[in-house]
């Protein structure tokens, strides 16, 4: 994987080569960003800079056939680790059973997310993790001697997904790494890895792409207009694979779109109105009814609504980008319901409730719960 085709994070790229070519390689790396800012990518060029030994900042100067073996990702001293679900393969599956739909993933979209992963996998109410044989297999395999004779590398792809027993296995290998290794973990939720982990790990903060970074990405790999690439970048906020979801129409946000205005309009109704919260009930009952994913998604989703909706309130649009596609309802006259007063409740209450629905908790109450608070928070005066 050249960097040249890597977008943005140009910084990065720099640094990363440098420490390289410097000799310099910290053993173990937190690489922290949403996967759409190009986290993946960026270990997998990283891993084949390193192991290469390529030069000059690129990946053509170094070993040739080594260089080739990363074409198909396929290098023997590249390992890789991600969230897998259980059943399919086994009662204790590790990433390895799912080499093949790996490959096949990250070949198509690099900047895929979490939630991509799961549908190629056929998730529907499962949530994946990183389970605690996964790092016995880590341990093994980077305590083996290399294929090649110089580096090993472990990118460990979704590390805040790694639970605790994992975690705690996995400490033991970054305090005392085997000679020439080197630990790349991904993540977006930099909180969610234990704080021991953390504090071992040199860390990079990857920050979003820029607007003009993703609409030329768009127009020369996609053959999208000047417009609609610019369009579709402000829309993104910084994240290639978002773009690419606006682009190709497959993202959710329409159907999500359709959740929320149901939803918002039936907790302003509720307030003293009996048929309204068995309303609302059903509400929390359809979207009960989808994957624990696909719930957590349509919550993120309403977060950034009810943002969209405050900064209309605040900027007169200057900052909104959101447009909904409901007939009869305009973000103008929803904004003054979310202000100041309210926000913080809102967002957090959202937070909560995301929270509840990643530990199994019952989403139907959870969602019912979530909106009686709805009812109260949009009816508090600014």
């Amino acid at each position: 994987m050249l960097f040249k085709n890597i977008l943005g994070s140009t910084h990065l790229k720099k640094h990363l080569t440098a420490t390289a070519d410097n000799g310099r390689i910290p053993h173990a790396q937190l690489f922290v960003g949403a996967t759409g800012y190009g986290t993946l990518p960026m270990a997998i060029a990283y891993a084949q800079y390193v192991l290469c030994k390529n030069t000059e900042g690129e990946n053509t100067n170094g070993n040739q056939s080594c260089n080739v073996k990363f074409n198909s990702i396929k290098h023997p001293d590249l390992h890789f680790s991600y969230p897998v679900i259980s059943g399919k393969t086994s009662s204790k599956p590790k990433s390895t059973d799912f080499i093949t739909e790996w490959r096949n993933f990250v070949n198509e979209n690099p900047y895929g997310s979490l939630y991509d992963w799961y549908q190629s996998l056929g998730v529907k109410n499962q949530q994946g993790e990183i389970r605690v044989n996964e790092a016995a297999e880590i341990l093994k395999t980077l305590s083996l001697k290399s294929y090649e004779g110089g580096f090993k590398v472990s990118i460990i792809w979704g590390a805040d997904k790694m639970n605790t027993d994992c975690a705690n296995k996995l400490l033991k290998l970054i305090e005392e790494p085997p000679n020439k290794t080197l630990l790349i973990l991904i993540a977006e939720n930099e909180e969610d890895i234990i704080q021991t982990i953390r504090s071992r790990c040199q860390v990079l903060h990857f920050p979003p792409l820029g607007e003009q970074v993703i609409a030329d990405a768009l127009k020369e790999h996609h053959n999208t207009s000047s417009t609609d690439a610019l369009k579709i970048a402000n829309r993104a906020q910084g994240n290639y694979n978002t773009a690419l979801h606006f682009l190709h129409n497959d993202d959710d946000d329409l159907l999500f779109e359709e959740w929320f205005i149901a939803w918002v309009r039936t907790a302003f109704k509720a307030k003293g109105n009996k048929a309204s919260i068995r309303d609302l009930i059903s509400w929390s009952e359809e979207i009960a009814a989808v994957g624990r994913e696909s719930q957590k998604r349509f919550l993120l989703y309403c977060q950034n609504f009810f943002r969209q909706a405050l900064m209309q309130n605040y900027t007169q649009g200057k900052l909104v980008y959101l447009e909904p596609a409901t007939k009869g309802f305009q973000i103008e006259k929803f904004a003054p319901f979310v202000h100041g007063n309210n926000i913080i409740e809102i967002t957090e209450e959202l937070e909560k409730a995301i929270y509840h629905i990643e530990r199994n908790v019952n989403a139907k109450l959870v969602l019912t719960d979530l909106s009686i608070k709805l009812t109260r928070l949009l009816h508090k005066k600014a």
